[in-house]
């Protein structure tokens, strides 16, 4: 297992972790997604231990709180061997104070993922959204003193824009807060837009992406096909429309690229898809999911090898898509490119 460090800080952390929003099994979408108990979940935390897969990452939404439970359950006696990733943020009841990033909400719901997970520390806090009727100053110092309390180790965020981002650095950095060393990010083969904004912000500050979701919301399994309905077992009959949309002519034609890769390295691919984030700049882990052993030993088959610079291509080209203003001028404006060099130029296709 290749080991990353986590953003500005000190952290290595696993290029793959599991997550855990498949344990539960809860509501409309959670339930969707799977419905592992904890003699499953056991087995699960086991394979991913022994293949060095230690982080675990989960939410307090996911199945309003089972998931934790579960996740807790499971690492019970080896809690030394893993890291603990969670978030909150999100509403988790009906009250006024029941949702965002206050200093009330926070401590308390911190305090319930504790109890929910068996633990007496968090490994990373990331709130699962930005709160924009919270003072920037107001959640940071709540962050800071859950941190000195010992309570948790790193924090983090999930789901911001790039001003977002920005400021909340920079209210730390003015107020010696810490820094947020980690954003979880919808980032795939078929969601690219991470690249505009969030992955230049994250270079030049130091925040590592860990990729939600890098299946492209299960479309990349290699069953969803051009020109066929949507299999009978896909979670997306009852999740599509909570997820990222995709337009169905370019998920085909990155499921073409895909397509010829497999047949040239004998992957399959999920496989495929996940290694490419692996060569991304700034990803320090890709998050993956199973609801069954075999799927979760697929996945863990994503890494240890290495895509020759020609498939990446045929990869980057299929998935490429122009950005919208004001990060189009990377693209297509000559000079303009000598003041800010694209990450990734249009491929000439």
């Amino acid at each position: 297992m290749d080991y990353r460090r986590l953003g500005a800080s000190g952290l290595q952390v696993p290029v793959l972790s599991f997550g855990a929003g498949t344990f539960g099994g809860q509501g409309p979408l959670f339930g969707a997604w799977g419905d592992t108990g904890v003699n499953e979940a056991r087995r699960m935390v086991d394979i991913c231990i022994e293949a060095g897969v230690t982080m675990f990452d989960t939410a307090d939404v996911y199945s309003n709180g089972a998931s934790e439970e579960v996740l807790g359950a499971a690492l019970q006696g080896r809690r030394q061997q893993a890291l603990i990733s969670t978030k909150v943020s999100l509403p988790m009841g009906d009250g006024p104070n029941d949702a965002g990033s206050s200093r009330s909400h926070l401590i308390r719901a911190c305090e319930a993922s504790l109890r929910r997970l068996g633990t007496d520390y968090i490994d990373l806090f990331q709130l699962h959204a930005f709160d924009a009727a919270t003072p920037i100053e107001e959640v940071l110092s709540t962050l800071d003193d859950l941190v000195r309390q010992g309570k948790v180790r790193y924090v983090g965020v999930s789901n911001f824009s790039g001003w977002h981002l920005m400021k909340s650095l920079a209210v730390a950095r003015q107020y010696g807060y810490p820094r947020y060393v980690a954003h979880q990010a919808y980032y795939s083969l078929v969601g690219r837009d991470y690249e505009w904004e969030l992955m230049p912000l994250a270079l030049d500050q130091g925040v590592s992406a860990m990729v939600w979701s890098p299946l492209g919301w299960g479309r990349l399994t290699g069953k969803v096909r051009r020109g066929a309905p949507l299999p009978a077992v896909s979670r997306l009959h009852q999740t599509a429309d909570f997820g990222p949309a995709v337009d169905d002519e370019h998920l085909f034609r990155v499921v073409d690229a895909l397509d010829d890769v497999a047949k040239e390295t004998g992957k399959s691919i999920p496989q495929i898809a996940l290694n490419w984030l692996t060569t991304r700049p700034t990803v320090a882990s890709v998050i993956i999911g199973a609801r069954t052993e075999a799927q979760l030993r697929d996945n863990l088959g994503a890494i240890g090898w290495a895509l020759t610079p020609e498939q990446l291509a045929k990869l980057d080209a299929a998935s490429f898509k122009t950005p919208p203003y004001p990060y189009a001028p990377y693209y297509n404006l000559g000079d303009f490119t000598r003041l800010n060099p694209p990450l990734f130029p249009a491929p000439s296709v």
